[in-house]
Parts: C-alpha cells; sequence; structure tokens
C-alpha cells in the first residue's frame, strides 16, 4: 500500500499541482488515487491520458486501447518491484523452512553405547517425535542415559562440540547418579 506522502507525490508528479492541490483531491477522494486522479482531471489540473478519459460516460473507449500513462502508473504501483508484504514474508519463511530440512536431513542424532553406534536418525525425524511424542522421546531418553546410552550429534553442518559436550556431561552426570544410587 502507498502512503499518504507517496500518493500526494505522485499526484503532484502527474501535472503541475501543489501538495495542498493533491491532498485536497485526496481527501475528496476518500483516499483513492484513481478517484483523485480523475477528480484532478475534471478541474483540469492534470490532462488526461491519451485515448480519452475513462471517467466520462458519455464517450465509449475501445477496450484494446490502453494509454502509455495509465501502462506506466500499474508498473510502477503494482509491478513485481513491490511484492506484497505477505507474500514476501511467506516466501522468506518457506525458503527458511526448506534450508531446515535439509540440513535436518544431512545431519542425524546418534545413540550410543559404548563406542558402538545403536542408532541414528536424521535431526529432522528427533525434531518431529520431541514435537509430537515428547512426552515418549524425553523419558525414554533420560532412562537411555541410565542405563549406560550417550547421544550425539553428527554431520557436516555440525560444527563445534559444545552441543555434543553437554549431552556427554548429561550422560556423565547420570552415570554419577547412577554409581551414587549403588552404594
Amino acid at each position: 500500500m502507498m502512503t499518504l506522502l507517496e500518493k500526494v507525490e505522485k499526484l503532484c508528479s502527474m501535472g503541475n499541482i501543489t501538495f495542498e492541490e493533491a491532498k485536497a483531491a485526496l481527501d475528496a477522494a476518500n483516499g483513492d488515487l484513481l478517484d483523485a486522479i480523475i477528480y484532478l482531471e475534471k478541474q483540469g489540473k492534470i490532462h488526461a491520458p491519451a485515448g480519452g478519459g475513462y471517467y466520462n460516460s458519455e464517450k465509449t473507449v475501445d477496450a484494446h486501447v490502453v494509454s502509455y500513462q495509465a501502462k506506466d502508473w500499474k508498473h510502477q504501483n503494482h509491478g513485481s518491484d513491490k511484492e506484497n508484504p505477505f507474500l514476501s514474508f511467506c516466501k522468506d519463511a518457506w525458503n527458511l523452512f526448506v534450508k531446515l530440512l535439509r540440513k535436518g536431513n544431512a545431519n542425524s542424532f546418534e545413540v550410543l553405547h559404548g563406542k558402538e553406534v545403536k542408532g541414528s536418525v536424521p535431526i529432522t525425524a528427533l525434531v518431529l517425535l520431541l514435537i509430537f511424542a515428547f512426552w515418549v522421546t524425553i523419558p525414554l531418553m533420560v532412562i537411555g542415559l541410565f542405563f549406560g546410552f550417550r547421544y550425539r550429534f553428527v554431520g557436516t553442518d555440525i560444527k563445534g562440540t559444545t552441543i555434543n559436550d553437554a549431552m556427554d556431561s548429561a550422560a556423565d552426570a547420570a552415570e554419577n547418579l547412577k554409581k551414587s544410587m549403588d552404594k
């Protein structure tokens, strides 16, 4: 949507009119730019497009005749340069979703017992399990820690060891708690 200032500037650029006249025309047209243009054309303050004005009901205008100014106005205000903000947001959100899905499928979550890998799932599957079945997934992971299982993230996009260090710390804490309960 164009702001009021943009509409006023657009009207001023179409003819030799002041900001006051442009604002008055927009006020008379309830903020509608096209109606304000027609209003100013009727007053003779801006020139009608070649081929006749579309506001005059007495003239018949061939449906195939479109003025250069009208095409230019449509391109400036409805062209692909100014995309709808909501559509732009949806497009960006979709691109982010696809990027995360690709990374989630390229990297995996591994379950280890000792040094042996007992299972591996893509991170996308782990996230889905945590979202839709967290009441089962989280308790099973905690119980697994007490049975000597360890967890880690592996893949090309896993940089650093911060998350894996945190998982090792949780496994060590579970091991220490288990040892202290045995005493």
